[in-house]
């Protein structure tokens, strides 16, 4: 078990990994409540930073949460609250 927690910082890293980035998206800008797809991430994209995600976090997010999340900050919550039901598990 684990304390760590999921940042826009991660998020951000995760992105970059995995789909890059579109020319002319500052992902470094504010981001946190931009919408994926102005960001240029598609469901594809996600898929992958989301599979990323529970590899390195150890969480497990089902592809029905991660379709209705369309915000880095809420995606960043979300894995957040993952990671604090296994601490408390």
């Amino acid at each position: 078990m684990s304390d760590r927690t999921f940042t826009l910082d991660d998020l951000r890293r995760i992105l970059l990994e995995s789909a890059g980035a579109e020319e002319g998206v500052d992902l470094y800008g504010d981001i946190a409540d931009t919408d994926f797809e102005e960001l240029g991430y598609e469901s594809l994209a996600l898929l992958e930073t989301g599979g990323r995600i529970e590899r390195e976090f150890g969480v497990s997010l089902d592809d029905v949460n991660l379709s209705d999340i369309t915000t880095p900050r809420a995606l960043v919550d979300a894995v957040n609250e993952l990671l604090s039901a296994n601490v408390a598990a």
